[in-house]
């Protein structure tokens, strides 16, 4: 298993922005990540003390970018992903701080190239499923030019 100092040497989240734990499981094709930061205090994505069922599309973010890591393997510096776009997001709960269980975030990559990539993602705790959606990142933002 790959644990936050490892996620933190690969992708450009830092610090308490790191919100991931570790990577349970990984492929080409999907990536599974496991985090507790939602229930902390100090959780930078928190607003006036609660944490939004939307910061969950962050962690979902993060996993996609260490599975780019991961699937990349060229140890090179991470390269700096832009979420595109975000659509068809389900949202079950209003909030995420107060989920008891961890959080397991899923994403499977749908279609891409080097530069683009679609991918579909599901954040689940205490047996259900939190949010859903899809997402569209852009890797390289020089070629839309």
């Amino acid at each position: 298993m790959l644990d936050r100092r490892w996620i933190a040497a690969h992708i450009p989240h830092q610090g308490g922005m790191c919100l991931l734990d570790s990577v349970r499981e990984w492929s080409a094709e999907r990536i599974r990540c496991v985090s507790a930061s939602h229930r902390r205090a100090d959780n930078p994505l928190r607003n006036e003390g609660r944490l939004g069922a939307a910061c969950g599309i962050e962690y979902a973010a993060q996993a996609m970018a260490v599975h780019g890591a991961l699937i990349t393997g060229d140890g090179k510096p991470p390269r700096q992903g832009y979420l595109a776009s975000v659509r068809c997001v389900a949202f079950n709960v209003d909030r995420l701080d107060d989920v008891e269980g961890d959080l397991d975030i899923a994403a499977e990559r749908l279609a891409g190239d080097d530069d683009n990539i679609l991918y579909h993602f599901e954040v689940r705790a205490d047996g259900r499923v939190l949010l859903a959606g899809r997402a569209a990142v852009i890797l390289n933002a020089e070629a839309l030019k």
